[in-house]
């Protein structure tokens, strides 16, 4: 089932929620490209834990909706990170410190430590990823891209109404199960499935590109139903941000 989640008013109405989505991702950005600066696996892991506790309380994520939507790329940063340390190049390396052995394999303290540091950055960016989609409405998103950051008006809309037409590929999923069920043939997956719903797709594209023509999109100045404008808690959140990023990477 293909489903696009949402942030309830809760969440929106929280003092996170409330700052501006294009400060939020900002910070995320910042948060990301000071990750590279290091290769010990605490700062992701401190990182992940401040962002974590940022969406329970300023956020008012539940720990439900926390857990549910990063344990997928939890579970690939534990599987990621361990094939990458069992097949590392340091494992043949003779000098390296050998720590233990699967089978024929070997492990290294250097392969270990460069799996770890990899399975904590992707953990890193999983909670990241789900308190600013969890506290973030995707309309004021890219009003703040657009009035803020200046991206261009076809291209931050478009991406918006793509967004918002997801949910449609899982009714037009449905619609050619239950064609098939009528014919005669298994509902069940097959992968003609893949073929319908690209046309079906295209022609909802068509159809939204004219919509959006029609309005006159990207033919000039408009006007904007809802102003994106700073506020002081963009600028506490970024600063703040990067304080604490710094004084993470100082310490550890």
């Amino acid at each position: 089932m293909i489903v696009r989640h949402e942030p309830t008013d809760q969440q929106l109405e929280s003092p996170l929620g409330r700052v501006s989505p294009l400060a939020k991702l900002i910070t995320g950005f910042v948060w990301l490209a000071g990750l590279l600066t290091t290769t010990s696996p605490w700062p992701p892991l401190v990182l992940a834990v401040v962002a974590a506790i940022a969406g329970l309380t300023l956020g008012r994520l539940p720990l439900a909706t926390l857990a549910r939507g990063a344990a997928p790329l939890v579970v690939a940063a534990v599987s990621i990170g361990f094939f990458n340390a069992v097949f590392a190049a340091a494992n043949v390396d003779p000098a390296a410190h050998e720590v233990a052995r699967l089978g024929p394999l070997r492990l290294t303290e250097e392969a270990i430590a460069g799996g770890v540091g990899l399975a904590s950055r992707i953990v890193a960016i999983a909670l990241i990823g789900v308190v600013f989609a969890g506290t973030t409405d995707s309309t004021r998103l890219v009003d703040g891209l657009v009035q803020q950051g200046r991206v261009p008006e076809r291209f931050g809309y478009g991406a918006l109404a793509a967004y918002q037409a997801v949910p449609r590929l899982s009714d037009d999923l449905t619609t050619l199960r239950e064609a098939r069920r009528i014919r005669g043939l298994p509902g069940s997956w097959h992968p003609r499935l893949l073929i319908g719903l690209l046309v079906l797709a295209v022609r909802h594209a068509d159809r939204l590109a004219l919509a959006m023509d029609a309005r006159g999109f990207g033919s000039g100045p408009r006007s904007w139903y809802r102003v994106a404008r700073r506020k002081a808690s963009d600028t506490v959140l970024v600063v703040a941000a990067v304080g604490i990023l710094v004084v993470i990477l100082a310490l550890l």
